[in-house]
């Protein structure tokens, strides 16, 4: 598929060149999609091959600092060390039993929360791009985990949360990172809300809020001070405690 797009698209703007200007805007748009998601098809396979070859097999500490190291040369989805320090701030103090991450990208997030959770948490992370979900479960198994204390889901966030009931139960999420497309972020919130997902004790830890796609939620949530308080801050991470009951959401 990816491939006949890349064929297709240079002969587009001599069509394009006799058609109206929405059809150009159409064309560029359209374009900065194709290479936004082969330059994140090569970041994850160059990023997996470096931590792979790298980093010392089973010790969480060594996958991050070989990340970390990677990150200093080369492109990374990473969160990187100041944020990553700042998530395990909240993960240290609220010792989350059920967390769900929304984007997974090559996993430094994910190892930087399980290597915290306690003995019986567990992290539900969803990726919906079969290639970066193939990658980021191989790198948690090269940390020292093991499959059963996390669970890859390769679907979208909204199918994500849909199934949720199936692995939770009667139980609610802890902690909940945002990571992933920022226009998606208010959608997620309301159907995790909709759905009793949360409580009155949830914290939730939004990456990428300065973009413009996060400006929704950050709206929404100053619309709900009964509901949400909107706390710390680190570069473009936000945390937000829950304060809703079940009869609230």
């Amino acid at each position: 598929m990816v491939t006949l797009l890349l064929l297709s698209l240079p002969l587009l703007p001599v069509v394009i060149t006799l058609c109206h200007s929405p059809l150009r805007a159409l064309y560029r748009c359209v374009c900065e999609k194709v290479v936004k998601v082969l330059r994140g098809k090569v970041c994850v396979r160059r990023t997996h091959a470096y931590i792979f070859s790298e980093c010392t097999h089973g010790q969480a500490e060594s996958v991050l600092a070989t990340f970390d190291l990677y990150s200093k040369k080369h492109a990374s989805f990473s969160i990187g060390p100041e944020k990553g320090v700042f998530l395990d701030e909240v993960i240290r103090r609220e010792a989350p039993l059920r967390v769900l991450e929304l984007g997974m990208h090559c996993g430094y997030t994910s190892v930087r929360i399980l290597r915290l959770l306690p003995a019986f948490g567990k992290l539900l992370t969803a990726e919906m791009d079969p290639l970066t979900a193939e990658k980021g479960e191989e790198i948690l198994l090269v940390a020292g985990f093991k499959n059963s204390q996390f669970q890859v889901l390769p679907c979208s966030s909204a199918e994500a949360i849909s199934s949720l009931a199936s692995h939770l139960g009667e139980d609610q999420l802890d902690l909940v990172v945002m990571d992933h497309d920022p226009e998606q972020y208010l959608p997620d919130l309301l159907v995790l809300q909709r759905e009793n997902l949360l409580s009155k004790h949830s914290v939730l830890i939004l990456n990428q809020v300065v973009k413009a796609g996060a400006q929704a939620v950050l709206e929404y949530l100053t619309t709900k001070p009964h509901s949400y308080t909107v706390c710390q801050q680190v570069k473009d991470m936000l945390e937000v405690r829950c304060h809703m009951d079940r009869e609230e959401s």
